[in-house]
């Protein structure tokens, strides 16, 4: 995959482009990847993908931007797995947000993608003050040799699927409806950092994960999966996301999961921890030995979920080209 930063150099190859946030990866985002991949196969075209770095939300509302699903790295690491050949990455900065519709037609889709196929959601604005819809990209096409096609939206579960469908499921401890709207587990990665050594002396011992997000989209106590460069298949564990009320007060969001049964130097790996039930929200507790009991009850109800769930240690999300597409997710051209 290669992967175009900003105003980088014009790609001269003809393209089958999407565009689009792409938090989360969700289903109907890789509906609308598989609907890409079957008309650029068609057409003999390359796939690209076109996204925002900041989110828009954020750079218009920054305190009120919701939280993000996935930082750029794991929708990129999505994208690679999802076999899209080219991605750009645009800067959404003020110049970005004040190019009207037709300027950024002319500016991005033509001059610098050479776009000649492109699907949108049914939804989908852009341009300054959101200016320009599906309409205005019909319109584009005409005078600039593209085809132009909408998505409608994909229902699971009797939900519309989006970005802030999974954020209201994971905000409510619903993780496995956010597992259907996704179509794999949701998931955060980073690199174990040196901790303050609390859990080990408890009995607990812990792999601290840096937080890359200003706001993660669940809090709490939970069963999870660790997905590391040291083992073939997924780890169970019990995991706390959280300020950490009864140990620190800086109000520093961190990541500790503690892996059942394993004896392993895990400092400066990358992991990806898999969310798959949750245990309770996070609490405040007047003693160590308190926290202590509670810790042990946690780590026994996350063993009795794996024990009732032996499936979640086996369902790896490793996407192929055609994962999660249904067949009704066939884009339209009005």
């Amino acid at each position: 995959m290669r992967i175009h930063w900003g105003a980088s150099k014009a790609e001269s190859r003809p393209l089958a482009l999407t565009i689009g946030n792409f938090d989360g990866v969700h289903l109907g985002h890789q509906a609308m990847l598989h609907a890409l991949r079957t008309a650029a196969t068609s057409l003999s075209l390359e796939t690209g993908v076109l996204t925002f770095e900041p989110h828009p939300r954020e750079f218009f509302a920054r305190n009120e931007a919701p939280a993000r699903l996935t930082t750029l790295r794991e929708k990129l690491e999505l994208l690679h797995s999802a076999a899209i050949e080219h991605v750009a990455v645009l800067r959404f900065n003020p110049a970005l947000a004040a190019l009207s519709a037709e300027a950024f037609i002319e500016q991005w889709l033509v001059r610098r993608f050479n776009t000649r196929w492109l699907l949108v959601g049914d939804d989908f604005r852009f341009g300054a003050k959101r200016g320009g819809d599906f309409n205005t990209l019909q319109q584009a096409g005409q005078r600039h040799g593209f085809e132009c096609f909408a998505l409608s939206s994909i229902m699971t579960e009797g939900v519309r699927v989006s970005s802030s469908a999974v954020r209201d499921a994971l905000a409510q401890g619903n993780l496995s409806l956010a597992h259907a709207l996704l179509g794999r587990p949701f998931s955060m990665s980073g690199r174990v950092l040196h901790g303050q050594r609390l859990g080990r002396t408890l009995g607990f011992p812990t792999a601290n994960l840096a937080i890359q997000r200003r706001t993660p989209p669940l809090a709490g106590i939970f069963a999870v999966s660790v997905v590391s460069p040291q083992s073939p298949h997924p780890l169970p564990g019990v995991a706390s996301l959280g300020t950490r009320p009864s140990v620190r007060s800086d109000g520093q969001w961190l990541l500790e999961v503690h892996l059942f049964d394993v004896q392993a130097d895990l400092y400066g790996q990358r992991l990806r921890v898999r969310f798959h039930h949750k245990i309770r929200d996070e609490s405040r507790f007047s003693s160590l030995a308190d926290l202590t009991t509670q810790m042990q009850q946690d780590a026994r109800q996350a063993r009795a979920f794996f024990a009732s769930a032996p499936d979640a240690l086996t369902d790896v999300y490793a996407p192929t080209p055609n994962d999660h597409a249904p067949a009704s997710a066939e884009p339209r051209h009005d």
